[in-house]
């Protein structure tokens, strides 16, 4: 009941705002290639609908291969160098230029090395490589966290450094990795749809190439219907993982 109660003035603005577009395209005038009202949107989503939701399952299987590798690399290498303080200041900075290194800028190189005719693989390369950071630091992060208290217990009990990292340092970077990997998860499908624009060969005929295609054909409403298609994708995934979190953190208080 109260998560109703919770919806509904969400739901009442965006009622709102879209009978204020509609209203706004139609006393205006205004062209439909220019803006078309939500009633034209809704109608090109139904058209387009086989196409765009073809589409949409490639960029979504692509944006999860990219956060498996992401989680793989990142979450790997965040745990080996936590293990020596040395590595972990010789790798953060190497980890951080990847990170403020624009995809748009590595996009023709990767596509390149993974060759014209492998465009999926450079796309999820692209993918990972922007979701890499948030999985890498929320890992990195969390198995830092560990209560200076049990550590310290630990020592005295003198644990080996693979019960530590097995018995403390995991379950304590848990929750850390877990919000990583909700960020990556909108970062993956970022990266694969910009990946995917840099490419422009329309190989992977992902949504990107949709609105590509809609856009050089001057079909503004598939355009808007595509990048809702996008926004649902990234929900869907965002919510994937939202119940992967809610799965894990029950399992941890039953087990506790």
């Amino acid at each position: 009941m109260r998560r109703s109660a919770e919806l509904i003035p969400p739901l009442l603005l965006g009622v709102v705002l879209l009978a204020a577009w509609e209203g706004a395209c139609r006393l205006l005038d205004l062209p439909p290639y220019f803006l078309p009202p939500p009633s034209a949107v809704a109608a090109a989503l139904i058209e387009a609908g086989p196409r765009l939701a073809a589409s949409a399952w490639i960029t979504f299987v692509m944006a999860v291969q990219a956060l498996i590798v992401a989680g793989l690399v990142g979450g790997g290498l965040a745990l080996m160098v936590s293990l020596h303080a040395s590595a972990e200041r010789a790798v953060r900075p190497l980890a951080v230029a990847l990170q403020v290194t624009p995809v748009v800028a590595v996009a023709p190189l990767v596509l390149i090395w993974a060759g014209l005719d492998h465009a999926d693989r450079a796309v999820v390369a692209l993918a990972a490589l922007v979701a890499f950071f948030p999985l890498f630091s929320g890992v990195l992060t969390g198995l830092k966290s560990a209560d200076p208290d049990l550590e310290r217990l630990f020592d005295l009990y003198g644990a080996t450094p693979l019960q530590r990292l097995w018995r403390l340092r995991l379950p304590s970077a848990l929750p850390f990795a877990l919000e990583g990997l909700r960020v990556a998860a909108g970062l993956a499908v970022i990266g694969a749809v910009v990946a995917e624009f840099v490419s422009g060969s329309g190989a992977t005929q992902g949504l990107a190439w949709r609105l590509l295609e809609a856009g050089n054909r001057l079909r503004t409403a598939e355009m808007l219907a595509g990048v809702l298609c996008l926004t649902l994708l990234g929900l869907a995934l965002n919510a994937a993982v939202g119940l992967v979190e809610r799965i894990v953190t029950v399992r941890i208080r039953v087990r506790r």
